[in-house]
Parts: C-alpha cells; structure tokens; sequence
C-alpha cells in the first residue's frame, strides 16, 4: 500500500484503539465460555434403596436428571441401586461418612437409630395425606425438628423430602383379612413404626427391605407383607406369590421420600448448585406425584383383569383398632424421648387445623365416581 505521509488524527487513533480493545474482549468473552464448560464438573455418586426395576428407583433417576439438566453439566449425579455400593438399610450411614455423596430412600428405615425419625412416614399422621405433611415439614417446623432429630444421632446429612406417597395397602396375603384377630401369629412384613402397631397386633414382624419380600414370601418365611402401591408391588412380584390385596390401612398413609447428601460436599456447594438442587427436590416431588396417578392406575386395573389379583377393603373395624392401638404405640415411644413428643406435638397442631379444612373443603370423589362410572339404576316408567 502507498503511504500518503499523513498521519492519524487524535480522533481516529482513539476509535482505532477503541476498537481493537473491543475486539481484544469480544475474543476473551467469546472464548470464557468454552474453558468453562471444558471444567471437569463435580460428580455425585447416590445409591437409593430400591431394586433397579423398582418405579422408586426411576423417581431417583428423575430427580438426578432434573438436576444435572438444571445445573448443565456443572454437578452429575449418578444414582445406583439398593445393594450396589451398601444395603438399603446402610444407607444413613454410607452418606452421613461420605461413602456416599447422597441418597434416595425413606426416613422409616432409619427409625432404628430414632424413634421418632419415623413419625413422619408412619401411622395415621392425625388424619393427614402425605402432601399434608409435607405441608407441615416445610410450613409448620417439621423440617426443623428432623434437622434437631439428625444432628442429636450424629447425622452428618443434608436431608430433602419428597414425593407424597398415597395411603398404603394393609398388604398381600393368602386369604383376606376380615378381622383383627387374622393378625395374630401371623409371620408379617413392614417397616418403621409400623413394626411396633402391627407387632401390637399380634403379628411376627420382619423388617425386610423391597428387593427382598416376595422371596422370603415365596418360600413361606412371611405369611403376608406390605411393600407400597400397585406398580411396585407388581415389579416385585407380588402378584406371583399371593392373588390376595387387601386396601386402606393407617399403618402408613401418609409417607414421602427422602433425599440426603452429604453435609460438607453438600455445603462445598455454590449457592447456585444449592439453590438448583432445592428447587429440583420440589419439582421431582410434583412430577412424582403425577406419574403415580398416571402409573399406579394402569397397574391397579391390570393386576386385576391380567394378573387375577382380587382386591379387598379392609375392614372398618380393623381401621378403628389400628387407631386405638397406635395411640397406646406413640405414648410408649415418647416415654423417656422428649424429641418424639416435640415432633408428635408439632404434627398434631398442623393436622388439627389442616384436616378440618381439607374435609370441609373437598368434594366426596365417590359422589361423583358413582354418578360417572357408577351402574345405572333403571329408569322407573310410571
């Protein structure tokens, strides 16, 4: 190029400057990105305490994948099966050392260590479903109290619940239960506080975890168990072993999910990542929910009409002694374990408002079943 001997004016040297810089950042803004998503990201390992073929299990990979999505790569979690890294019940445990960087399961396997653990996954709740009590742990002090109840055991966990489960069967059996006295000597399976309503009751109980139920009932080491709702109750394999289901009970009507981490690796956490994790804990317990309905339906009806499973109520009757029987259980448990009467206090006050307001508010579901689904009566012709 020729040169013309002028040279550049003030005002042209500074835009010149002006947009070589600009360039110069557009470039590094450009390229801050590609180094951050080249970062390797932090890895979670979690173990539930389902089998893997088990729809609770799929709920724990849901969880995980609404957060690794959420958090773009940035934290993964992985979650194994029940048995993979330490059995189901060794769960609490496994996380609170760092074995495990968190897991899914239920706070009923941990009423070993406490009580009163299994106040919010066992018994009749005062009447309370278990999104109520859900309500009631996130609104009404119940999530400060389980952090009071962990810390007094030495839990070194970060605890999220989860997943309103509706009301659980009585159970399977090999005939149906048509009285309280059907319990007595029986050879049962259940969890929680559960253990001691039924025990109560007259049964042999046996706490096993899912995977291991329908083996020990095969071989004729139960009389009878419990497990939770139609879809796992069928992938397990009930259906094979028993043709007899007996619903409704207030053993535990009211249980939800619990999801744990690890504290340190839990608090070493950005507050983004935090903040992702405590939002994905909520959406998965929505998401659970609808599926249930959704799964849980299909599976009621083809237990019936493919699997020739004949289901019962239970009797009222047995609903009634439950309850009276229950009260004498908690009464003894908080003898001595002012936690368990704090927790059953607390949850009473909640459900003796929440309660009256969900019966006087809600429609009767089997008015308006019936009127739909219900057999029509012939029209009289006068």
């Amino acid at each position: 190029m020729k040169k013309t001997g002028k040279t550049n004016s003030p005002v042209q040297t500074s835009r010149r400057g002006f947009l070589g810089k600009a360039a110069a950042g557009t470039a590094t803004a450009l390229a801050f990105p590609a180094v951050a998503t080249a970062q390797t990201p932090t890895q979670f390992r979690f173990q539930s305490t389902w089998p893997a073929k088990d729809i609770f299990h799929e709920y724990a990979n849901d969880f995980a994948k609404k957060v690794n999505d959420m958090t773009g790569g940035e934290l993964k979690i992985e979650v194994l099966p029940a048995g993979a890294v330490v059995p189901a019940f060794g769960l609490l445990d496994a996380v609170s050392k760092g074995t495990l960087d968190g897991g899914h399961g239920v706070m009923g396997y941990n009423y070993g260590k406490q009580a009163a653990i299994a106040l919010w996954t066992s018994g009749p709740a005062f009447g309370m479903d278990a999104n109520m009590v859900l309500a009631w742990h996130k609104y009404g002090g119940g999530k400060e109290l389980l952090a009071k109840l962990y810390d007094s055991i030495g839990a070194n966990i970060v605890s999220f619940l989860t997943g309103p489960m509706p009301t659980q069967p009585l159970g399977w059996f090999k005939r149906p239960i048509t009285k309280t006295a059907d319990f007595k000597g029986l050879k049962f399976r259940t969890n929680g506080l559960a253990i001691d309503l039924f025990t109560s009751m007259g049964a042999a109980v046996n706490a096993l975890p899912g995977g291991e139920i329908v083996p020990a009932m095969d071989r004729g080491l139960l009389d009878g168990a419990e497990f939770n709702n139609a879809t796992s109750d069928r992938v397990l394999g009930f259906p094979d072993v028993s043709k007899v289901c007996m619903l409704q009970s207030f053993h535990q009507s009211s249980e939800q999910f619990e999801i744990t981490f690890n504290k340190p690796k839990f608090n070493a956490l950005p507050a983004k990542l935090k903040a992702i994790i405590e939002n994905a804990v909520e959406a998965s317990s929505a998401d659970m929910s609808w599926k249930a309905v959704d799964r849980y339906s299909t599976d009621y009806r083809e237990l019936q009409t493919k699997n020739g499973v004949k289901f019962y109520k239970t009797p009222d009757a047995f609903l009634q002694e439950q309850l009276a029987v229950w009260d004498e259980v908690v009464a003894k448990k908080g003898e001595g374990n002012p936690l368990f009467k704090e927790v059953e206090a607390s949850m009473r006050a909640f459900a003796e408002r929440a309660v009256k307001w969900d019966m006087d508010t809600n429609n009767p579901r089997r008015m308006a079943y019936n009127h739909y689904f219900g057999k029509k009566q012939p029209v009289k012709k006068g």
